[in-house]
């Protein structure tokens, strides 16, 4: 399912029009994505937490020549699944 999706989806299950649809799913984006920014967790009860982890600096080997190199840490976002997802031996 991809953006596009969301926003038919959202639009047909809330009966509303596709433009104020894909307003909610671009403001939901945008809102996540800044809390993330600041470092802050995202809780969506029932769905799961997005949240920011530090991945630790990494020694690595370049595919093409196989000489090493030196693979910087770095923030990524992680997500835990709540228990309608499996998460804390749930289930789907």
């Amino acid at each position: 399912m991809n953006k596009s999706h969301i926003v038919e989806a959202l639009a047909k299950d809330a009966k509303l029009t596709r433009t104020q649809s894909k307003k909610i799913v671009e403001s939901l984006m945008k809102i996540t994505t800044k809390a993330l920014k600041e470092g802050e967790n995202v809780a969506l009860t029932g769905l799961g937490t997005l949240y920011v982890a530090e991945r630790k600096e990494k020694k690595g080997r370049n595919p093409k020549t196989g000489e090493p190199l030196k693979i910087k840490a770095k923030k990524i976002v992680k997500f835990r699944p709540g228990r309608n997802l499996g998460g804390n031996r749930g289930t789907l």
